[in-house]
């Protein structure tokens, strides 16, 4: 099915807010907006920061099982058996972003959290993506979404945005569900 135009949103993806930029320090960090899997297979969290100190910059995933309230666990065993965790994510850094890095791929064991190490990066901008399958959510659980904290307190200026992909259901930008709660109406 095409959705008539040639424009890549609503054909091949879809975008929503993780959380508006925030200093993560004064904030105590940030509480990621929630999103539903239901129309999408793939969602691709997308975190920028500019520097900071040497602090780790902890990323958590989370899943739900309502668009409020409901049930909230870690993405991974721990939280609920039949999750999984993530066991890389991409980071691009420098002193300043100025798009002629490569992308690093960093490796872990498999979890709810992605830990940037501050001492290697905390000096940096930071671009950093992690990208999950709606089938890593544990069984009942619909939504995801994102935190982020740090470990000492100095400032550090973030954004995040979701990037869901692999629509199950292609159309006009403007006919794009509600990424809240798919079949509502738009508010």
């Amino acid at each position: 099915m095409t959705t008539g135009t040639g424009e890549a949103l609503g054909r091949l993806f879809d975008l929503g807010t993780g959380w508006a930029p925030v200093d993560l320090d004064t904030s105590n960090g940030a509480t990621g907006k929630r999103v539903s899997l239901a129309l999408a297979n793939y969602l691709t969290y997308i975190v920028m920061t500019g520097t900071g100190g040497a602090e780790d910059l902890t990323l958590d995933l989370q899943m739900h099982t309502a668009y409020t309230s409901g049930t909230s666990a870690d993405m991974d065993a721990s939280g609920a058996a039949t999750a999984t965790g993530v066991d890389h994510y991409y980071i691009k850094a420098e002193t300043a972003l100025d798009n002629d890095e490569s992308w690093v791929k960093v490796t872990q064991s498999a979890a709810s959290e992605a830990v940037v190490v501050g001492a290697t990066y905390g000096a940096m901008q930071k671009l950093i993506v992690i990208e999950i399958h709606a089938a890593m959510l544990a069984d009942t659980y619909t939504h995801a979404s994102l935190n982020a904290a740090i470990t000492t307190s100095t400032a550090q200026l973030s954004s995040c945005l979701y990037l869901l992909h692999g629509l199950r259901y292609p159309r006009k930008p403007t006919n794009l569900p509600n990424l809240l709660r798919p079949g509502a109406a738009n508010a």
